[in-house]
């Protein structure tokens, strides 16, 4: 049984917290804001702030909604000396992914969600419920997808980006780096670094037609 600490007393921990996956035990969570710390979230106790991590031996998993706070909060826990081997690899057990896929460290796959073939899900990206991301798909770090994304084959999903609630990519299609994709939208052409897009089908918000 390996000991899990979940950073950030969030919505997405207490959803870490309810995942179906064996071999991890919730021992506490770390969070910076000092109101927090003494009381609990779903019953596990908030046992102070982030530095602790260096000084309580169990793994870790980001549970902060955005990627590029992910991504900030990997190069502070870096400077104490916390590599990506200390960060746990967490997969519902209700998830299908196919065995030529690859999950890179710190990745936290909810329930429902399908890998089909070839798939490279880089570091420290959160799937929400019921994602689907189908053959040759490449997700890189500290992406989160929303709950009920379905991304078509040979597409790219940037770094950062923000995939919102049951929007859909079409195959072949890129999504920049730091990009967000509004709920529900469809994304049909590539879309740049840094750019938000909405709609069916999907364009840059601001751009009158």
């Amino acid at each position: 049984m390996r000991d899990l600490l979940l950073i950030a007393a969030s919505g997405l921990a207490r959803e870490v917290m309810a995942m179906r996956q064996s071999g991890m035990r919730v021992i506490g969570v770390l969070d910076d804001d000092p109101a927090l710390h003494g009381h609990s979230i779903g019953g596990v106790e908030v046992l102070g702030g982030l530095e602790l991590a260096a000084q309580i031996p169990a793994s870790l998993a980001l549970c902060v909604g955005a990627g590029s706070a992910r991504r900030s909060i990997v190069r502070r826990l870096a400077s104490l000396g916390i590599d990506d081997g200390r960060y746990a690899t967490l997969v519902d057990e209700s998830a299908r992914i196919s065995e030529n896929s690859l999950v890179g460290a710190g990745t936290i796959v909810l329930a429902g969600c399908v890998l089909t073939a070839d798939i490279i899900v880089g570091r420290h990206v959160v799937l929400m419920p019921n994602c689907t991301l189908t053959h040759d798909d490449i997700v890189d770090d500290y992406a989160t997808l929303a709950a009920g994304v379905s991304v078509g084959g040979v597409a790219r999903i940037g770094e950062a980006a923000y995939l919102g609630m049951n929007s859909s990519v079409r195959q072949r299609v890129s999504i920049g780096a730091e990009a967000t994709i509004g709920m529900g939208a469809v994304v049909l052409n590539d879309v740049p670094r840094g750019q938000t897009w909405a709609g069916v089908p999907a364009r840059e918000l601001g751009v009158r037609l």
